[in-house]
C-alpha cells in the first residue's frame, strides 16, 4: 500500500531526526595562541654609508649571539653586516673585511656557531645571468669577520644551483646545497676552507630520482641532511628523504615514509638528542621525527595555498619544545610545537611578517630565550622573548 502524503512526511521527519542523531561531531576549536611579550632590540648602525639594516639569520653558542644580514642603500646597493651580543639584548656591530667585488656587496644569509665563533654564508646576484655569487666568511681571533677567498667553481660555475644552509657541529662545518647533479655538501674543519662533495653516490641524482637538499644538522654519529626526491615516471611531486654521513664526504640515504601528497623536509633540528624535521606535506606543514626505528610522521600544522611559494623559514629548539617560522606564500607565521612535534599552537608575533622578495624571518633560541628577526622589505628588527616550557 502506497503511503499517503502524511505518511511520507513522517518518514522524512524520522530520516532527518535519525540523520541528526548520526551527524559528525563539531570540529574542535583551534588551539589558543601563545602570546609572548616581545621586546624590540636595537641594532647599532654599522660603520660606512648609512642605509637600512637587513637581517637574514640569527644564531649563537658559548654565551655569544649573532645576527647577520646587510645594509641596503636607496639605489638598491647592498653591503654585508653582522652584529653580536653577549646577552641577546645589547648588540654591537662587527667589523668585516670583504675580499672581492661580490663580497663587498653581499648580504649574509646563513650563520652557524661553534666554540663561541661564527661562520657565515653570503651572496650577491651578478654576472651575465644574474646568479647569486656565494661566499663564506670566518671569524678571526680578534672577533672580526673576513671573507674567505675561494675559486669561483667552489660555489658557482656551470653546475651551480644553490648554496642553501650552513650548520656547525663537533666535526666542524657543513653546507647543504644543490648542483646540477643533485644534492651536494661542502665540508670544513674550521670554516677556513671548504671542500665540495659533488656527484657523490647516494646524494646525487640517479635512476631512483632527482634529489634536492634543504638543511642539515650535526648528530652524535656525524651529519644528517634532509630534503626530498622526485621519482621518475612523470610525477611532479617530491617524496621526503634524508641522508646520513659520518664525515660529510660519504653519504647513505635515510628513507622517510611518503604519502601521495607533495612532501619534503625543509628544516631539521636536534630535540633532546632526536632529529625532528618540518617541511611541506600537501597543503599543511608536516612534522617528522627520526626515532630508533627510523623516520615517522608525528604531526602537522597550519595550511598554505597556491599563492607564492610556501616554505619553512626557520626551525629552532626553544626550551623543551620547538618554534617554527613558516610562510604560506603571502606571509609568515610562528608556531610552537610540544610533545616532540605532535602538538602545535600558533604564536603571536610582534609585527606583521609579509613574505616575498627581500623579506625574511628567522628564529633562534638558547634555552627559553628566543630571538626573532623580521625583515619586511622596508625595515628589519630583532625581537626577544622567553617561551616557558610546554608552550
Amino acid at each position: 500500500m502506497f503511503p499517503g502524503r502524511r505518511g511520507i512526511g513522517a518518514m522524512v521527519l524520522a530520516a532527518v531526526l535519525l540523520g541528526a542523531g548520526c551527524s559528525e561531531p563539531a570540529p574542535e576549536p583551534p588551539p589558543e595562541p601563545v602570546r609572548p611579550q616581545w621586546q624590540r632590540l636595537t641594532l647599532p648602525a654599522p660603520a660606512g654609508t648609512p642605509g637600512r639594516p637587513m637581517v637574514r639569520d640569527v644564531t649563537g653558542c658559548a654565551g655569544r649571539w649573532y645576527a647577520v644580514g646587510g645594509v641596503g642603500g636607496a639605489a638598491g646597493e647592498t653591503r654585508p653586516a653582522a652584529w653580536t651580543s653577549t646577552d641577546g639584548v645589547t648588540w654591537a656591530a662587527m667589523s668585516l673585511e670583504p675580499k672581492g667585488y661580490y663580497g663587498r656587496r653581499s648580504v649574509l644569509y646563513s650563520a652557524a656557531c661553534r666554540d663561541g665563533r661564527v661562520a657565515i654564508l653570503g651572496d650577491k646576484p651578478g654576472g651575465a645571468h644574474g646568479n647569486p655569487r656565494a661566499s663564506s666568511w670566518r671569524q678571526l681571533p680578534d672577533g672580526s669577520l673576513v671573507e674567505v677567498e675561494a675559486r669561483f667553481e667552489l660555489y658557482g660555475g656551470p653546475t651551480a644551483v644553490n648554496v642553501a644552509r650552513l650548520v656547525a657541529g663537533p666535526r666542524g662545518y657543513l653546507i647543504a646545497g644543490n648542483r646540477s647533479s643533485g644534492v651536494a655538501s661542502w665540508v670544513s674543519a674550521d670554516a677556513g676552507e671548504f671542500e665540495i662533495m659533488e656527484g657523490v653516490p647516494e646524494l646525487a641524482t640517479d635512476g631512483r630520482g632527482t634529489t634536492w637538499g634543504f638543511d642539515a644538522v650535526a648528530t652524535p654519529q656525524g651529519w644528517l641532511m634532509v630534503g626530498g626526491i622526485l621519482p621518475p615516471g612523470g610525477r611532479i611531486d617530491r617524496d621526503p628523504l634524508g641522508w646520513t654521513s659520518p664525515d660529510g664526504r660519504t653519504w647513505q640515504r635515510d628513507p622517510v615514509p611518503a604519502t601521495e601528497a607533495y612532501e619534503e623536509l625543509q628544516r631539521v633540528v636536534m630535540l633532546a638528542g632526536t632529529p625532528v624535521a618540518v617541511g611541506l606535506r600537501g597543503k599543511e606543514f608536516g612534522v617528522w621525527r627520526r626515532g630508533p626505528q627510523g623516520w615517522e610522521s608525528v604531526g602537522a600544522f597550519g595550511t598554505h595555498g597556491s599563492a607564492g611559494a610556501p616554505a619553512v623559514g626557520a626551525l629552532a629548539v626553544a626550551g623543551d619544545g620547538l618554534l617554527a617560522a613558516v610562510s604560506d606564500g603571502a606571509s609568515y607565521s610562528l608556531w610552537s610545537g610540544a610533545d616532540e612535534g605532535r602538538g602545535w599552537r600558533p604564536v603571536t608575533g610582534p609585527v606583521p611578517m609579509p613574505a616575498g622578495a627581500n623579506r625574511d624571518v628567522s628564529v633562534f633560541a638558547v634555552a627559553d630565550q628566543v630571538l626573532l628577526a623580521v625583515d619586511d622589505g622596508r625595515e628589519a628588527a630583532v625581537w626577544s622573548t622567553r617561551l616557558s616550557s610546554g608552550t
